[in-house]
């Protein structure tokens, strides 16, 4: 096995995490981003953010259309796909998905330029998209799991599926319908498992919960973004009140 990579079935899985400690580092007077001027690191901190929890409305719902194929695929396999409830079931992760696609557009679009040229994002929207990114994969994936079924858990190997004393027991009772294979339905439940279980798991469910800040962060960016002032007016205003 290379090294990084991890093989789940027929599903390969690339990448690692890393710690990095700085001790001791020299850096030259030219690559010194800020030198001092901690009036403007707050700031810094909340534009970063910002842009980082627009960028999900994009990488999230990418692995989602990823996922919600493979849903749609195995129920397939399954012979479930003309049930009602998995229907509904699939527009409800398409929703949720999609709804997280149009925080990002929205972020983005209403985005304004600033003096310097550079263009910045709605940073409500944006605090709004990041925090239905610590929630919907969670539902997504909860769907995808009830879809395909417990055997997601109680699979044997791939080293049994191509076992030649018991592979061809295993290929006999992992049939379902006519028509497909059971080393493709082997391959989409690994590759369900990998998203919502494994390997991949770690960075759709768990890196949407706490990357870019946990949800708390987000709730006190809405905070302070909230303009409740101004809604406050709004309805004196309408109400006629002083």
């Amino acid at each position: 096995m290379e090294q990084g990579k991890l093989d789940i079935g027929n599903f390969k899985y690339g990448g690692q995490e890393i710690f990095v400690v700085f001790d001791d580092v020299f850096v030259p007077k030219e690559n010194i981003f800020m030198n001092g001027e901690i009036d403007f690191s707050g700031e810094l901190v909340n534009r970063f953010a910002g842009f980082h929890r627009q960028s999900y409305g994009g990488c999230k719902v990418g692995v989602g259309d990823v996922l919600i194929g493979a849903t749609a695929l195995i129920s397939e396999y399954n012979g479930t796909e003309k049930a009602s409830h998995v229907k509904d079931k699939l527009v409800e992760m398409t929703h949720l998905n999609e709804t997280l696609y149009s925080c990002g557009v929205a972020c983005s679009s209403l985005g304004f330029q600033r003096e310097s040229g550079n263009y910045e994002m709605d940073m409500l929207l944006a605090n709004v998209c990041k925090l239905n990114v610590t929630r919907f994969p969670y539902e997504i994936g909860r769907l995808a799991e009830d879809i395909a079924g417990g055997m997601i858990c109680t699979m044997p190997s791939e080293a049994d599926l191509k076992s030649k004393e018991i592979g061809s027991l295993i290929e006999k009772y992992l049939t379902t319908c006519e028509g497909t294979n059971a080393e493709d339905r082997y391959k989409v439940l690994r590759f369900i498992e990998n998203l919502t279980m494994g390997v991949a798991s770690v960075s759709y469910r768990t890196e949407s919960l706490h990357g870019a800040g946990s949800p708390q962060a987000q709730r006190i960016m809405i905070s302070r973004q909230s303009n409740l002032d101004d809604k406050k007016e709004l309805v004196k205003k309408i109400l006629e009140i002083n």
